[in-house]
């Protein structure tokens, strides 16, 4: 029988499967690979027990993943065995749970009593032990795949992984990463963003201008552009930085027909008055100069779907 041939690295991390094709948002597997990859850089074991992280993913997936996100946390621990034709991810457990379809996921408690343990092949631990400059690599080509740039440096302080590139080697992205994780975001989508909105925060007015340039102004994604949110106007409202960041960590929302600003019952500010964050809840957020680029329904749906952390506050 002839020998499986060894997929390069980078192809086997673009190569997972996404639940993204129809706009889905699914960071389960992204996050548990960047928690792998932070254990490889610290020389940790590479093969460790869920039970052992059960704790560090669930708050990941309850930061950063959607509402409910955590209840499947176990899933890519599993899962992530048949991706890469098997040559990503191993899973050491009892036959009895190995033999099963691949479909037939086990539930948390199952996988906990089994002592089932999961990490990289050995195959991909090795190379990334014979070159770790790897590891900051496929860890910003994750984080560039699946989550907006705001988020970036929380997901990998909350993991424990160093992004710091030691050396000068960058390969060329393979077409699949290019066309899939590195769309490019255009500039002409900002400058249209920001002149729809008269340069301010569509939630908070701010609009200052360092000379003729405005300062801390950015065009939003509703729908995240990793998860296949186009540049028009309708899916980019004008947000200064922190709101922004807010946005992408689900704190507030925009509701699809009045664009009332909602803030979710999960941010908790220290100033409760007039000069806390919750001062926008309720509000109407401002209205673009033409009603072609108002927030547009769909893209605020997913948004609700898939960012925001519910449940809203009354």
């Amino acid at each position: 029988m002839a020998t499986q041939k060894v997929q390069p690295l980078t192809q086997l991390f673009e190569g997972i499967r996404r639940a993204q094709s129809d706009g889905r948002f699914s960071p389960h597997k992204p996050l548990l690979l960047l928690l792998a990859l932070a254990r490889a850089q610290q020389g940790a074991q590479r093969l460790i027990r869920l039970e052992d992280i059960d704790l560090q993913l669930q708050q990941l997936l309850s930061e950063f993943g959607p509402t409910n996100a955590a209840k499947s946390r176990h899933y890519p621990f599993w899962h992530l065995r048949t991706d890469g034709k098997g040559q990503l991810w191993e899973v050491v457990g009892p036959a009895s749970l190995l033999q099963r379809n691949p479909g037939a996921t086990p539930n948390l408690s199952e996988l906990k009593q089994a002592s089932v343990f999961a990490g990289f092949s050995e195959t991909v631990d090795k190379s990334l032990k014979q070159d770790p400059s790897l590891i900051p690599e496929l860890g910003q080509m994750l984080l560039q795949s699946f989550f907006p740039e705001t988020l970036h440096a929380d997901i990998a302080d909350a993991i424990g992984l160093d992004l710091t590139v030691t050396d000068h080697r960058v390969e060329e992205p393979s077409e699949s990463y290019e066309s899939i994780s590195r769309k490019k975001r255009t500039r002409a989508f900002r400058d249209m963003v920001l002149r729809a909105y008269e340069y301010r925060c569509c939630v908070c007015g701010f609009d200052l201008r360092i000379g003729h340039i405005p300062a801390g102004l950015e065009a939003a994604h509703i729908q995240w552009h990793t998860a296949g949110g186009p540049d028009i106007g309708p899916n980019g409202p004008s947000l200064c930085a922190l709101h922004h960041k807010l946005f992408d960590l689900g704190a507030f929302t925009l509701t699809p027909n009045s664009q009332k600003i909602v803030f979710s019952e999960h941010a908790v500010s220290g100033s409760r008055g007039l000069t806390g964050e919750l001062q926008h809840h309720g509000k109407t957020a401002l209205e673009p100069t033409s009603s072609e680029a108002a927030p547009g329904a769909h893209f605020l749906e997913w948004n609700w779907s898939h960012v925001f952390k519910k449940e809203a506050r009354p």
